[in-house]
């Protein structure tokens, strides 16, 4: 197959032109979200320029020390955006998100590279990295609905978490119901991409690939792998952020250590 064709600067920045639909839209509607998408766009691109520079370095000299230092960032980055997009911005929750993160990533990335994979080094940066990103990146979105829904439902239902306490069970088995309709509504888009995949949609993995020359039917092989990743990680960081923070904000006497997330 073709190698992939590459896009001059010029060329890119001609094509962004066209944000000036989405832009005009909101004026005329009068939603808001002018600034808000230059400066996003433009962060974005800072961004990944600087990224790019990085990443470039660091494929150069594919260090482990390197490698896992640029991994720390993206945890802490990661951690840092659930908390914020959940409204929950406590140091009680700090841990128990970095745990959550941390835990789930290690076994599930230490399997595609030891285990699948094994490029070599172990650690090359071609493949730990992009994976990293990609599981981490998948799993952001998954845990901002998990916190928002659990600590959501447990400041709109508060009084069934009062009488379920008053019953005499412990303050884990009553907000046990939060827990499960976290869980279970952090998992439904990714459940729902998954259903689509090859029909509806083409993932950005495997349309990257293709582009880039690979044969579709390895380009298919390790978009499965990598959407079977995503959801195990998802499942286990989602589960382990709610486990590890209600142990953080639940008292053994049942009181909310922290203040319930304000309404959007």
């Amino acid at each position: 197959m073709d190698s992939i064709i590459d896009i001059p600067w010029w060329q890119l920045a001609a094509f962004a032109t066209i944000l000036a639909l989405p832009l005009w839209l909101n004026h005329h509607f009068r939603i808001g979200h002018g600034r808000t998408t230059l400066v996003a766009f433009a962060r974005m691109t800072a961004q990944l320029a600087l990224v790019g520079v990085y990443l470039k370095f660091v494929f150069t000299h594919d260090s482990l020390l390197l490698n896992l230092a640029w991994l720390s960032v993206m945890t802490l980055v990661g951690a840092s955006a659930i908390l914020g997009n959940s409204n929950l911005r406590h140091r009680q929750l700090v841990l128990p998100v970095l745990a959550g993160m941390v835990l789930s990533l290690l076994p599930v990335l230490g399997l595609l590279l030891l285990g699948l994979l094994q490029p070599a080094p172990w650690y090359s940066a071609q493949y730990l990295i992009p994976l990293a990103g990609m599981l981490l990146g998948n799993t952001l979105s998954g845990n901002v609905v998990a916190m928002r829904s659990y600590f959501g439902a447990l400041k709109h239902d508060f009084s069934l978490y009062e009488g379920a306490l008053a019953l005499g069970c412990t303050p884990r088995y009553a907000a046990r119901p939060f827990v499960q309709q976290a869980i279970r509504q952090a998992q439904a888009p990714q459940l729902a991409n998954i259903t689509a995949t090859g029909l509806v949609t083409l993932p950005g993995m495997m349309t990257g690939q293709i582009l880039a020359g690979t044969d579709p039917h390895v380009a298919i092989k390790y978009q499965l792998v990598i959407m079977i990743a995503i959801y195990v990680m998802l499942s286990l960081s989602v589960t382990l952020t709610l486990l590890l923070g209600q142990r953080a904000v639940l008292a053994p006497t049942g009181k909310v250590l922290i203040p319930l997330p304000r309404e959007d």
